[in-house]
């Protein structure tokens, strides 16, 4: 392939048309959607548990187990009893759980319709007057139970997304999927990320060095939550061994069991080296990752039961007394009929007999005023139970928002204090400059003044080094940029997101053949990232090398069929003469 002339007169142009700096990538990414249901144990202590995890973590390759139906000859009323849950069912193949769809996106004008055809899933989209928006992807996998909500993923060149509209199961209806409820084009290019996929699949394999969604398929093991995920490893088991039992942890490892999966937090961080799907329970989930939270108290989110409950007046004064299955069985879910005299009970074993006899006794419904369900504040048409359990039932949860970041800096923590504090000065300084990636005007200056304290005393993390230099090249200090990008990119040669923004300076100041080469790495790696692919496409388009940029915008509509940029391009391309511009 031929690298573009470096004359003076292209390089302005291309510098003057750069795409928007894509967000530095060291921050740990999680889609806001609904997850399983609850995880854990019972109350008491041992240290053996930890022992157990310990010794069973060795055993790394993926037991007969996994799949829960090894646990049924010795545990067959449990067994059978889990199979009802929620977490159970909480992935699998597509057509394990097909729940047809047929509908218009209004404000994007895209028909899509979910079928089946052959006991095969698909997901059909088109616009109509506009016969370049036409396709369709076969379904592979469904991810959530269909309960509270339910996407399907499908593969492009064993890249893995997820599907661009979701079931809401409240309200029992299609439509987007979370943050793109107002997107003019279609999101096909939505990856499939480890921080969801983790929680809902057993025996998840994990993406392809270096790159961020691309998978061996199949994608897991197995469907829903197996019972490894809250007892570790059971090859051992099997054979007469030990096993984790969350009842027998310290409490903070117990209540670390459902955390993995109920806690969102503000911001999370992952360690470095570390990755929250390696996590086993038993181990310190600390070691893994770093949960922050906003001092002030806030809304319920779809996912943030674990630090709803620390805000409530039950467990401040139980304390380590009370953990999730104080009220959850995590092998069992109550039908509809058997709801309001289950949650009942577990509310009078602490508050007793009498005091239900006499407090709202015709009214039974002890959630129902306590724990009211509300619209969640981060994923839309889903409701979430509020774990904060407020003592007077008129209090609004809009009333315990967060404080408003644009006029006022509010105060990062972490959470809960046993998995981290203020001192761990790399993770906090990562997660204020998370927040200030997404907007938080106030985060910026926190963000920076912790990242060089953080760079001093880890001046070779590159996650340290990628966000100093994302500062530096917003601030327009490119030399300054290329030199913490280099090194970050020496240290992490798998990094994406520095790659490209390297890749930008380098195009910027003259060095076309360093951009290319960085952003054809970074493209392969990462062919969902549109914007690398369409910086490869305008830079040999206006190098006038036609063929080159056509076939990186054909690799564009491969993966963003709806791209409005890259479909004026290729209309551009192929004119007679061809042209860049309209």
């Amino acid at each position: 392939m031929k690298w573009p002339k470096k004359t003076s007169a292209f390089c302005s142009r291309f510098a003057a048309r750069l795409i928007d700096i894509p967000k530095d990538g060291h921050i740990f990414r999680r889609r806001n959607k609904a997850r399983a249901a609850v995880l854990a144990g019972l109350l008491a202590f041992s240290q053996a548990g930890i022992a157990y995890a310990l010794e069973l973590r060795a055993v790394d390759q993926p037991s007969s187990a996994g799949d829960n139906k090894a646990c049924a000859s010795c545990h067959s009323d449990i067994y059978r009893s889990y199979l009802k849950t929620p977490m159970a069912h909480a992935s699998g193949p597509a057509a394990e759980n097909f729940i047809p769809a047929d509908v218009t996106h209004a404000k994007s004008g895209v028909h899509y319709r979910i079928y089946k055809e052959e006991n095969r899933v698909w997901l059909s989209f088109d616009r109509p007057g506009d016969p370049s928006v036409r396709g369709k992807r076969e379904l592979l996998y469904y991810i959530g139970s269909g309960h509270r909500g339910l996407t399907y993923l499908f593969s492009t060149d064993s890249f893995v997304f997820e599907s661009p509209v979701n079931w809401y199961g409240k309200k029992r209806i299609w439509d987007m999927t979370p943050a793109y409820q107002d997107a003019k084009e279609i999101p096909l290019n939505l990856p499939a990320f480890t921080s969801c996929l983790h929680c809902h699949v057993s025996e998840m394999r994990p993406p392809v060095a270096g790159t961020e969604n691309r998978y061996v398929l199949p994608l897991f093991g197995h469907g829903g939550v197996s019972c490894e995920r809250c007892h570790g490893p059971g090859a051992a088991h099997i054979k007469s061994g030990p096993i984790v039992n969350p009842a027998k942890l310290p409490p903070d490892r117990r209540d670390q069991v459902c955390m993995q999966c109920h806690l969102e937090g503000k911001v999370a961080i992952e360690r470095p080296g570390r990755h929250v799907y390696d996590y086993r329970p038993g181990e310190n989930l600390s070691d893994y990752i770093r949960y922050y939270v906003f001092q002030t108290n806030s809304g319920p989110g779809a996912v943030s039961q674990v630090e709803a409950l620390a805000q409530s007046t039950c467990k401040k004064k139980t304390g380590d007394a009370m953990s999730c299955t104080s009220c959850h069985d995590p092998h069992f879910s109550p039908s509809a009929e058997e709801r309001v005299s289950y949650y009942r009970g577990k509310c009078l074993a602490c508050h007793g007999a009498a005091f239900g006899s006499k407090h709202h006794a015709e009214q039974p419904d002890c959630t129902g005023c306590h724990m009211p369900s509300s619209q969640s504040t981060d994923v839309a048409h889903t409701q979430v139970t509020d774990h904060r359990i407020p003592r007077r039932p008129d209090i609004s949860p809009q009333l315990l928002q967060d404080v408003d970041p644009r006029s006022a800096k509010p105060r990062l923590i972490a959470f809960p204090p046993s998995l981290g504090s203020d001192h761990d000065v790399r993770d906090l300084a990562l997660a204020w400059q998370s927040l200030a990636q997404r907007g938080m005007s106030s985060a910026a200056g926190e963000a920076e003044r912790l990242l060089h304290l953080a760079a001093k005393q880890t001046p070779d993390d590159p996650a340290l080094l990628a966000a100093l230099g994302y500062i530096e090249q917003k601030r327009g200090a490119t030399d300054r940029a290329r030199e913490l990008y280099q090194k970050a990119i020496a240290l992490d040669p798998s990094s994406i997101d520095v790659a490209t923004n390297l890749g930008v300076i380098e195009a910027s100041t003259g060095h076309l053949r360093e951009a290319l080469k960085l952003w054809e790495g970074a493209f392969q790696r990462a062919p969902g990232r549109s914007t690398i692919g369409m910086n490869l496409a305008r830079t040999f388009c206006d190098a006038g090398q036609f063929d080159e940029s056509r076939s990186f915008v054909l690799r564009v509509l491969e993966f963003n069929p709806d791209l409005g940029g890259a479909k004026k391009l290729l209309q551009q391309l192929n004119r007679t003469p061809p042209r860049c511009t309209p």
